[in-house]
């Protein structure tokens, strides 16, 4: 149902494009949230849009990850922009099937279909 790619090994400073490949149907209807999990510790939310284009950070990366969707593609796209060691984590993409355009929640429970996921590593 998703397919998360882009991950990658870059430096302190650098960017990333992170994409999420839907079904139609997912993306006309569901959430999309990005979530991330570093070792040895739980899954964080990361970002997250509304089907009706919503957009929502947490605060550890507001400002510096832009997510948006491509209705021509659906895809769900994560620009992650001056990366941080602590960025370096697995990151996956979900959906939530949450019946409002304009609501994407941050509690990864709250998500009905997980990709796999892929791995980002920054180093300084």
């Amino acid at each position: 149902q998703l397919q998360a790619s882009g991950g990658g090994l870059v430096q302190t400073g650098d960017s990333l494009r992170l994409s999420c490949a839907a079904s139609e149907r997912i993306f006309s209807t569901y959430a999309i949230g990005w979530f991330r999990q570093a070792p040895g510790k739980e899954r964080e939310f990361v970002a997250a849009i509304s089907w009706g284009g919503t957009t929502f950070y947490a605060d550890s990366v507001n400002g510096r990850f832009t997510i948006s969707g491509d209705n021509t593609k659906n895809t769900v796209t994560l620009q992650m922009n001056s990366l941080k060691p602590d960025d370096t984590a697995v990151y996956y993409c979900a959906a939530d099937l949450v019946g409002s355009p304009i609501v994407a929640r941050r509690v990864p429970a709250e998500y009905n279909y997980w990709g796999q996921g892929t791995v980002v590593t920054v180093f300084s």
